[in-house]
């Protein structure tokens, strides 16, 4: 695990592995004072400090402090419900046939668990073999190449991100200028007919194909808040190529 000031949500998260995990690492911001580590060691952690390289460098420094054979890849605001640990635990050992598994995300948001919508199963590849996997991909995007087959789980892991409608909406910004810092980078061109015909589609496939409307209220703001940030996503390097003053640097991760 990677993590920031989150003494507050990984106690949950450490306390869906404690009683059945071999070790427990951290990897925790250098600058974090919050109490998270004495959190972390409190469920018998091993926490070590680094300064922040972005998330793909960061956990894979967490990835290569581990001694186990399967190492399971957690955020600070997941937790492993019993159902996916008792699946887990189950698994034929040593488990061998597959480098790595998958297995679904629901996300708790307003007061309601998300299954439907682009949010929904929100498929990730979080328990690997050893040396068979690296995280690779653009910050803050990152992504599990496996060197193998990957085998699929049926339980969910639970996801306590967004507390309310604040914290989300602080992400967009933060993510637009993350967006906006790697286009600049490959110098891509601004296109009118992307900013303005893919934030339709995202809530199109979000609300009517991928069914939210079967999430309620909920469904219908995750799809729309998707389609307003990647509106504010593809109009920000337009916005760089304006007269001006040049583009601000990433916001901090809130």
């Amino acid at each position: 695990m990677i993590s920031g000031a989150e003494a507050r949500r990984i106690g949950q998260a450490l306390a869906s592995v404690a009683s059945w995990t071999s070790e427990i690492i951290v990897v925790l911001n250098q600058d974090v004072a919050d109490g998270t580590d004495q959190m972390a060691a409190s469920f018998g952690a091993r926490v070590f400090r680094e300064p922040w390289k972005g998330h793909i460098a960061q956990k894979n420094s967490a990835m290569e402090k581990a001694t186990q054979r399967w190492i399971l890849g957690l955020d600070a605001d997941e937790a492993v419900s019993e159902e996916l640990r008792d699946e887990i635990l189950a698994l034929p050992a040593p488990f061998s046939n597959c480098a790595a598994y998958s297995f679904p995300r629901c996300t708790l948001y307003l007061g309601r668990w998300i299954r439907h919508g682009d949010w929904y199963p929100d498929r990730g590849t979080r328990l690997w073999q050893q040396g068979k996997a690296r995280w690779v991909g653009i910050d803050p995007h990152d992504s599990l190449r496996v060197d193998g087959a990957t085998a699929k789980l049926r339980h969910d892991l639970l996801h306590y991100s967004n507390p309310n409608i604040s914290s989300y909406v602080l992400k967009i910004n933060y993510f637009a200028d993350l967006y906006l810092q790697q286009q600049l980078a490959e110098k891509a061109r601004w296109s009118a007919a992307g900013a303005i015909f893919r934030p339709a589609w995202r809530f199109v496939r979000a609300y009517f194909l991928r069914r939210g409307f079967l999430d309620g209220y909920p469904g219908f703001f995750i799809a729309a808040s998707t389609a307003y940030s990647t509106l504010v996503r593809h109009s920000r390097l337009f916005e760089s190529l304006q007269p001006g003053p040049p583009p601000c640097a990433p916001t901090k991760s809130p």
